[in-house]
């Protein structure tokens, strides 16, 4: 199958990562979301960042060449040209659940729908359209543009032919694949990833160390490029708390469970980067300032 048109619904974190690396390939990418405004600040977001690529030149091609390539709208109607789809929505099932209704009725029959849940078992969103064989997970990690790899879920009815077809395009732009055969909550990495963050919100609940010092200790000692809370302050603690519950749900496993500290936090809107308090503050431009109170 060749694919040409590529759709990403969600431009966020996430979506705008997906279409930005898309458009780096060479793919004509439509990058959608409910307004203007979100659309305005992702497009800002992807030049800065393929701005910094090609200065160091890690890809090819000009700025412009590679925005020419990306377009943006408020509409689902662009998907019925779509070769290939990106779902990189808020980790709620029945919202994700309500979009690949729209997207199957929307996009050409040939289209694979893919999900960049990373949580929430593919079957139970392909479940709702009438191509249960051409629905994928490809589960990116953040920031997308840097981190190689991504996870390919394989649902209870997604076809080979399907889970290559991912597989192919995720390698052509430059993703290292991880094939997942089982369709389990929390797929492979966040089941191994979640413990360890409730853990490390345990022991600052308790007193045993402190945000920052746990941050550091993981960067120096496991060579990660960020630690467990400057990485959930970046991807949203509302996604990993909703992330960690569906894991839990599933499995009622206790070591899945979203920590008090973390559940507070959510409540208070406390989200991260995105709220300008989360594990730490920010000010206006997203630089950090410091550990936030608690």
């Amino acid at each position: 199958m060749e694919i040409c048109e590529i759709f990403v619904a969600g431009a966020g974190l996430m979506g705008s990562g997906i279409a930005q690396i898309c458009a780096q390939a060479g793919y004509q990418v439509v990058m959608r979301d409910m307004s203007d405004d979100i659309l305005a600040k992702s497009l800002k977001t992807v030049k800065w960042s393929v701005g910094k690529l090609v200065e160091k030149g890690k890809v090819d091609g000009t700025v412009d060449d590679i925005m020419d390539r990306l377009a943006v709208t408020t509409d689902l109607a662009p998907a019925a040209e779509a070769d290939f789809v990106f779902e990189a929505i808020i980790e709620d099932l029945d919202a994700k659940r309500a979009l690949f209704a729209e997207l199957d009725r929307i996009c050409p029959g040939h289209a694979i729908l893919a999900t960049n849940t990373s949580s929430i078992p593919v079957t139970e969103i392909a479940a709702v359209t009438q191509r249960v064989g051409q629905v994928v997970g490809t589960h990116f990690f953040s920031p997308v543009p840097l981190m190689k790899a991504v996870e390919i879920v394989k649902g209870l009815g997604t076809s080979n032919k399907t889970v290559d077809a991912a597989d192919q395009l995720c390698r052509s732009i430059g993703k290292e694949p991880i094939r997942i055969k089982i369709d389990v909550a929390g797929i492979v990495l966040n089941r191994i990833n979640f413990p360890s963050v409730v853990e490390a919100i345990k022991l600052v609940e308790s007193g045993v160390a402190t945000v920052e010092d746990i941050d550091k200790g993981v960067r120096l000692g496991f060579a990660r490029l960020m630690g467990p809370f400057e990485t959930a302050d970046m991807t949203g603690l509302d996604v990993g708390y909703r992330a960690m519950l569906t894991v839990y749900r599933e499995t009622r496993d206790p070591k899945f469970y979203p920590p008090m500290l973390l559940q507070r936090k959510v409540k208070l809107g406390h989200l991260g980067r995105k709220t300008g308090i989360g594990w730490y503050r920010y000010d206006e431009k997203g630089n950090k300032l410091g550990p936030a109170e608690f």
